[in-house]
């Protein structure tokens, strides 16, 4: 009997001792957030064995919020997890991913883990040189349209995540690829309010990868270059006046004053003519309205889609009206394109808004930044 007792006691010992064991790793070591000086759509909280990834604001006016483990291979073998509790369990660094927005790559050739892409809805949008010769070699599949994906292909690829865009959560192809078991997360950078807010995403990606020191450094470069030139323009003694978008339809569309378009030109010191403006979305103003307000504009950036004088008013004749028009005085970043005529702006603008408030700093303030040559705007043709 007493043997038996012996043997109870040093059972229950050892039970207890694992049972201590896995619950010291379920106890954060070090429960801190990392730290981010502009996002508001993510955070990350560093628990020593893992990370909770929470996505806040994956789109826009949406009450849902989406909660991620990030863990290695080794924690995750000694770890349990609710279901009920996260959206999804990310086993990192990730060795082969989709991304479904072109403003997601940028992210992945700067911290030279482009090579994981394995499959992109839209591969002709693609401008990246590094992941267009990945493409061409047959290293990522094309997966048609982000509204629907070629699930069928996707679930073949089987790749470890998921990076999904979305505008209102009703996607469907998303749940089916999150319903098949791989997981799916959303990335809300367009949703953030300033251009260094969507620029600090590049730590989302960081995470993903296990580079938070690479995307830090990456992201404190962006940001000092961009301080600094908004610092530099701030000593400007005029203003130009700045008009903006162009007509579609019998509407002319036009960036808010609380836009990050209207940020960035806030940054570069210049007189944006709807900076009083609030609201989400473009403003929406019939021509008369437009016409009062910017015929003697200085300089016209972005006039949408149009690639030249002639397409501008060959669409509507009230374009010839303005100053700017008739001065040759008007900028755009349509007619920077790749490889298969996808518009740069659209891919890296967001991840460099550096580079933007440089171009739009120098068209406004061509005394400034003498050596610097144009990025992304260019004259209109």
């Amino acid at each position: 009997m007493k043997h038996i007792f012996f043997i109870l006691i040093i059972s229950l010992g050892l039970l207890n001792c694992k049972n201590k064991i896995k619950k010291q790793l379920e106890v954060p070591i070090d429960n801190t957030f990392i730290d981010l000086k502009y996002a508001e759509g993510f955070s990350v909280k560093d628990l020593g064995t893992h990370k909770i990834l929470e996505i806040i604001n994956p789109w826009p006016e949406t009450e849902k919020q989406y909660r991620y483990v990030l863990i290695d291979k080794e924690h995750a073998i000694k770890t349990t997890f609710s279901k009920n509790e996260y959206d999804g369990i990310l086993i990192n660094p990730i060795k082969k991913i989709v991304v479904t927005s072109t403003t997601h790559i940028p992210a992945l050739e700067l911290l030279g883990v482009e090579h994981t892409l394995v499959g992109f809805p839209g591969t002709e949008y693609i401008s990246s040189e590094s992941v267009r010769h990945n493409l061409e070699n047959g290293g990522i599949r094309e997966l048609g349209k982000n509204e629907g994906l070629n699930t069928e292909v996707l679930l073949e690829l089987n790749p470890d995540l998921v990076v999904g865009f979305e505008i209102d959560g009703g996607n469907r192809s998303l749940e089916t690829i999150k319903n098949s078991g791989i997981p799916v997360i959303f990335n809300g950078d367009w949703v953030e309010n300033s251009p260094l807010a969507k620029a600090e995403w590049i730590k989302f990606f960081g995470i993903l990868y296990g580079k938070e020191k690479e995307a830090d450094s990456i992201f404190n470069k962006i940001e000092r270059d961009y301080l600094e030139v908004k610092q530099l323009a701030q000593n400007v003694k005029t203003k130009p006046t700045v008009l903006s978008g162009a007509m579609h339809n019998d509407i002319w569309y036009l960036p808010n004053g609380t836009s990050t378009e209207a940020q960035l030109l806030k940054d570069a010191n210049v007189n944006y003519l709807w900076s009083g403006t609030k609201g989400s979305g473009s403003l929406k103003l019939n021509f008369e309205s437009v016409y009062v307000k910017a015929k003697e504009a200085d300089i016209w950036l972005s006039p949408s889609n149009y690639i030249s004088f002639e397409a501008l008013k060959n669409s509507n004749e009230n374009h010839a009206m303005f100053k700017a028009f008739q001065n040759k005085n008007i900028y755009t970043f349509t007619n920077t394109t790749g490889a298969t005529e996808g518009v740069l702006y659209y891919e890296l603008g967001m991840t460099r808004p550096d580079l933007v408030l440089k171009d739009i700093t120098k068209i406004c303030h061509p005394e400034l930044l003498e050596n610097y040559e144009l990025f992304f705007f260019k004259p209109l043709k």
